[in-house]
């Protein structure tokens, strides 16, 4: 029933960008004909609104995969480079909790691992939304910074990269078995601010999947148990991911090789000296505005990546058939 009603508004949307279109043009033509400049600008007006409409339909078309209307978790990790790459993953974490503020989403924190002197190790959020995953799946990769450092007494530029991972949350449909003689579960101390509780038990869990080397943690609760859960959803999650990401591989392997976006793939650009530009390095799409990019404003970076995908995929169907 669900899908019913989901391909039924579809439709009804559809076919109300028809009919906004005919009646607009419908309107044009008749202000024309009796020298009706007001009718012919409204209606020139609301054409304008039904093309943005549309585009945003356009856009929602894209996100048609399997999981992509799932929440999602979302990994930052520092690269090499102490103080700066960690710095740099903060500026990161904090760009698509805006992001997905921007889009209406419930962020929460799982973990998060704090820098020696500023920034962060690492840390995951959990994205709750419609399509959630779908947006965000084409962040993952490394992500590379370019600025005089505020940490460099001399103001040098310095590069810095941290990397970021995207899988969905597993639907309670999707049954994923994992074997716990497969796994390796360690419990340790919480990091950072959350009070005497936290930070004198070992509430912490980290599980590690032996076969594949994938591994998650959680902190965000006071409870090892209610860690212990997440932690385990988390896995089944990034094991799911791994299964989505063989499957778009082997029924597009080339042009996989030419858009990979996979883990250790340098994706974006971003310069903040000595010029100012956001570049992404597999749609060509850029800004001279990083400001608006680091305050969440993502989505023609996004949008470009989807239609990229589709059109590859689309692309290797078409080299098959």
């Amino acid at each position: 029933m669900r899908e019913r009603t989901r391909l039924e508004e579809a439709i009804a949307r559809l076919r109300g960008f028809e009919a906004g279109l005919a009646d607009n043009l419908e309107l044009i033509e008749m202000g024309e004909a009796e020298g009706d400049a007001g009718i012919v600008t409204e209606a020139e007006e609301a054409l304008r609104t039904l093309k943005t409409q549309t585009d945003e339909a356009e856009l929602e078309t894209l996100l048609a995969g399997e999981a992509d209307q799932n929440d999602t978790y979302l990994e930052v990790h520092a690269g090499a480079g102490g103080t700066e790459s960690q710095d740099w993953a903060q500026m990161l974490l904090r760009m698509y909790t805006r992001w997905a503020e921007r889009k209406g989403y419930k962020v929460e924190l799982i973990e998060r691992h704090e820098g020696e002197e500023a920034g962060i190790k690492s840390a995951t959020i959990l994205v709750k939304g419609h399509n959630a995953f779908g947006w965000l799946k084409t962040e993952s990769g490394v992500h590379r910074l370019v600025r005089i450092s505020p940490y460099d007494s001399a103001a040098r530029r310095h590069t810095s990269f941290s990397s970021v991972w995207v899988y969905p949350v597993v639907d309670d449909k999707i049954d994923i078995d994992v074997s716990e003689a497969d796994v390796r579960i360690d419990t340790y101390r919480s990091s950072g601010a959350g009070g005497q509780h936290v930070n004198t038990t070992d509430s912490a869990v980290r599980i590690t999947h032996i076969p594949t080397g994938i591994v998650v943690a959680c902190q965000n609760e006071r409870s090892q148990h209610k860690n212990r859960a997440t932690a385990w959803d988390m896995l089944r999650a990034r094991l799911y991911e791994a299964e989505l990401q063989k499957r778009e591989e082997a029924a597009q392997a080339e042009a996989a090789g030419k858009t990979d976006i996979g883990w250790g793939h340098q994706i974006r650009s971003y310069v903040l000296q000595p010029y100012q530009m956001v570049k992404d390095l597999r749609t060509g799409v850029e800004t001279s505005d990083p400001d608006r990019v680091l305050g969440g404003d993502l989505d023609q970076f996004m949008a470009a990546a989807l239609a990229a995908r589709v059109k590859g995929t689309t692309a290797e169907v078409e080299d098959i058939e």
